[in-house]
């Protein structure tokens, strides 16, 4: 039988995490098999088992992995000693190099969570709420510092990640720029679209 194959520093639940957001990412949770996922895997269905629990296992854990590094970094952020514009370019810069570098677990996180169990899905329900607002806080620290200009700080939120999250379409392109140029390109069209 088949074993799954890792590097030294990644363990066999990682290679299925990692396997099964790519997995959710293109067939979308509901349709994902675990047999798909065997396959994409290299194993026998049978033995993922060893190594997990269920199908709503790994998406949990895709969810609640991103979220948890989106809090400890917003953390960061809200402690840093730096004008609001600042710190809003700083959780720009991250938003575009998680969804460059992490993408098929941002995806999954942000658009297959509503298929978690009760009562995860309400406390990531929650999370999503408290995140968006601190976001926003930042946005109002910079328009009530004049910064930013005086523009809806929640409805800006949303507008700036939709915007990153368009960065679907880059992912799919074959003809695109790299990662980088996208970075400072779309950080000069969001950043000097808040600017005041």
């Amino acid at each position: 039988m088949a074993r799954i194959q890792t590097d030294k520093d990644i363990s066999r639940k990682e290679v299925i995490i990692k396997a099964s957001a790519k997995l959710f990412r293109e067939k979308g949770y509901k349709a994902a098999s675990m047999r798909d996922l065997a396959v994409k895997v290299g194993v026998e269905a049978a033995s993922l088992y060893n190594h997990i629990r269920s199908k709503a296992e790994l998406l949990h854990d895709i969810c609640f992995d991103v979220a948890n590094v989106y809090f400890e970094h917003m953390s960061m952020v809200e402690t840093m000693d730096a004008a609001p514009l600042v710190k809003l370019e700083v959780l720009l810069r991250f938003h575009i190099k998680q969804m460059i570098e992490n993408f098929e677990e941002v995806y999954v996180s942000d658009r297959e969570w509503r298929y978690l169990a009760e009562p995860y899905l309400s406390n990531y329900q929650n999370q999503r709420r408290s995140y968006r607002k601190r976001f926003a806080n930042v946005i109002q620290q910079g328009i009530e510092q004049g910064q930013i200009s005086p523009i809806d700080a929640s409805t800006a939120v949303l507008i700036l990640l939709h915007a990153i999250g368009g960065i679907e379409s880059w992912q799919r392109s074959t003809h695109k720029i790299s990662g980088e140029e996208l970075e400072e390109n779309m950080l000069t069209i969001l950043i000097h679209g808040v600017k005041k």
